[in-house]
């Protein structure tokens, strides 16, 4: 029979995937696998685990949880050889992960999607600060996700993050920077700086022609410009034709970023240090269930 190993964090969103596990596996036995569940109990406890799925060479590894738990399961697949196929039900408060590849929080609806098993070879980017799957970012708004306690989150789901954007709107960050990348350079100042393998961000459908395994992510550069700093995050995050002076789109597969900024990194919404960014993309190598209706083009 095939195995299945489910991973999945019990705090993420508002804590209600418990109620679906019997759903989970009986829908699993229906197709013909046995299962063992694990639960995350500390931090990068989802790393170990899928480590140990990968050593028992399951046939597929169900994972549950936000975009910080599927990060986490990812750290390591850089040194598998052979990392078993992952199928993301997503559970947290933004799901950018999630919606990218077309998959919802409903349960149900996702466990049909599994059933087809689309499974395509994602890139995932290798950064000093660990592996990220759709974004590494720096500036204003950033932190949001991380900052947003696990309390507010639950209470209020997406609102607690449009609240914690209004004090974020009056505290816009100067961040110098030089950049070089392996198609181009650039030096300046900077209120936000993105990497992107994403169509997804934030819940806002920033890339919306973004390719997931093309050995490519896409930078993008937001300039900081006093007294307009917003009127630059309204053109980049929902005129996303509307071009301002300054505003850099660019495509590369490697990245030198040298800044002495205080503000540190997030990687997929998870905070991780400051100072020097370096990173490079690992084309093909995370295998995931994918919705084939709604990432046609997105993955070959």
């Amino acid at each position: 029979m095939k195995r299945c190993t489910i991973i999945y964090n019990p705090n993420s969103g508002k804590g209600t995937f418990k109620k679906h596990l019997v759903e989970i596996q009986d829908h699993l036995e229906s197709q013909g696998f046995t299962w063992n569940m694990a639960e995350t109990e500390y931090p990068k406890h989802a790393v170990k685990l899928y480590e140990q799925a990968a050593r028992e060479a399951v046939d597929l590894v169900i994972v549950s949880g936000g975009d910080g738990t599927m990060n986490e399961v990812t750290q390591s697949i850089p040194f598998i050889k052979n990392p078993p196929p992952i199928g993301y039900i997503p559970s947290g408060t933004a799901n950018d992960l999630g919606k990218t590849l077309g998959l919802r929080k409903k349960v149900s609806k996702t466990l049909q999607i599994f059933e087809k098993n689309q499974i395509k070879y994602m890139d995932i980017v290798q950064s000093n600060f660990g592996v990220f799957n759709y974004i590494a970012a720096i500036g204003n708004y950033v932190d949001i996700s991380y900052k947003t306690t696990k309390k507010m989150k639950k209470v209020w789901g997406f609102l607690a993050y449009i609240l914690f954007g209004i004090k974020a709107f009056f505290t816009t960050p100067m961040i110098q920077a030089s950049i070089k990348t392996d198609q181009k350079s650039y030096s300046g100042r900077y209120s936000l700086i993105m990497i992107l393998n994403s169509q997804y961000v934030a819940g806002f459908n920033l890339n919306p022609q973004a390719k997931l395994n093309d050995g490519k992510f896409e930078l993008i550069l937001v300039p900081y410009v006093p007294i307009f700093n917003n009127v630059y995050f309204f053109a980049v995050f929902l005129l996303k034709n509307f071009k301002l002076p300054g505003i850099v789109k660019a495509q590369a597969s490697e990245i030198k970023i040298k800044t002495n900024h205080s503000r540190a990194w997030s990687l997929d919404g998870e905070v991780a240090e400051s100072g020097k960014f370096e990173a490079h993309i690992i084309p093909k190598k995370l295998p995931v269930i994918i919705n084939p209706k709604m990432t046609a083009g997105m993955l070959d």
